[in-house]
């Protein structure tokens, strides 16, 4: 998790739980609960690959992600004079914006209208495939709803604030960590359903690489993109499906590298060549990171690919050990750009975490 200024709460922070009630609708207000502050932490997430893009059997996209260590956001929460945005930390500048847009439409869709101060304490960089936005977003409605007594699901906190419209990893990955694989949205829309979550193995490790001086494809860009592509072909999809479905969660699940690694390299090797012509003719946004991961892909068995539209690239290893070797051996041969940022993350098996600091 990302370290933070805030005040530690009295109480620790727990994984958070998916609550059961319904929107409230009333206009009235409603006095925030007994505490001075709310802070939640919410992991970062991988996106590792769409099975089906063009929905072949007449279900789009469907999505395997993982969450990780290393990149949380960190947010608090509390009743002011005013409703104010303050950033603890750098990121880009847009964010305060999306952030006071968020918190705007909260207060509209629930009536809870009292003024608050929102501070961000840590976010992942944005458009470098962490899933920083929806991240974003989940964390600040959780503790808007934690604040004032609501008990809202997740994907009903994603629905008001337009998150999860292709890819449900993110919001499961909030919920509850993992490897994760979901069925992409059915054909009248809403939040696709989670199919399975698989712990990820304690000993196994995740070498990325970021290029900060790439951004990866969003919003429009990343729409007319996806529109411009050809359909997907029902073979490749059946392909892609048997790789997750028959290598890629049962390694996960017996603790199998080698064949989880192949499995998931062959899906981004043929999910990556699809969305190629979008990324300047490669699967990857940064030749960069490119050229790193394919000089470990001849040297390391390993788990390669790019994170959604990147730049930023992975190699799952596995075990801390391999993957700083990996990377050592990859600097000595002169395959990693001194520009790129590289580091070794665990990964995540639980969701966000909620504290509050009782007044």
């Amino acid at each position: 998790m990302t370290s933070a200024t805030a005040s530690a709460p009295d109480h620790p922070i727990h994984p958070t739980r998916t609550a059961r009630t319904a929107l409230p609708r009333s206009g009235a207000e409603a006095r925030p609960e007994a505490c001075a502050a709310v802070v939640v932490e919410a992991p970062a997430r991988l996106h590792l690959g769409f099975l089906d893009p063009s929905g072949s059997l007449g279900r789009r996209f469907a999505s395997l992600g993982m969450v990780i260590e290393g990149f949380g956001t960190r947010i608090e929460l509390q009743p002011a004079r005013h409703d104010e945005v303050c950033l603890a930390c750098e990121v880009d500048a847009a964010v305060r914006e999306r952030l006071a847009r968020h918190l705007a439409t909260l207060q509209r869709q629930t009536g809870r209208l009292r003024p608050l101060r929102l501070t961000l304490h840590g976010a992942p960089p944005a458009h470098s495939g962490f899933g920083s936005g929806t991240q974003l977003a989940l964390a600040l409605g959780r503790a808007f709803c934690t604040l004032h007594g609501l008990e809202l699901e997740t994907r009903r906190l994603a629905a008001l604030l337009g998150r999860g419209e292709r890819s449900g990893v993110g919001l499961a990955g909030f919920d509850q960590g993992g490897l994760l694989l979901d069925a992409g949205p059915g054909p009248g829309g809403g939040v696709a359903p989670l199919l399975a979550r698989v712990p990820f193995p304690a000993q196994w490790r995740v070498l990325l690489l970021l290029d900060a001086r790439i951004d990866g494809l969003c919003g429009a860009a990343e729409r007319v993109a996806m529109d411009a592509l050809p359909p997907f072909p029902r073979s490749l999809a059946a392909d892609l499906c048997h790789q997750v479905l028959m290598r890629v969660l049962p390694g996960a699940i017996e603790g199998a590298f080698e064949p989880f690694a192949q499995g998931l390299s062959t899906v981004q090797r043929l999910i990556g060549d699809y969305f190629a012509p979008a990324q300047g003719g490669s699967m990857y946004t940064s030749a960069a990171v490119g050229v790193a991961l394919e000089w470990i892909r001849a040297h390391q068995l390993a788990g390669i690919g790019q994170s959604s539209w990147g730049p930023t690239g992975f190699a799952i290893m596995p075990s801390a050990a391999a993957a700083e070797s990996a990377l050592a051996a990859a600097r000595a041969a002169g395959a990693v750009d001194p520009a790129l940022r590289a580091l070794v993350v665990e990964g995540c098996n639980h969701g966000a975490a909620v504290g509050r600091r009782a007044r």
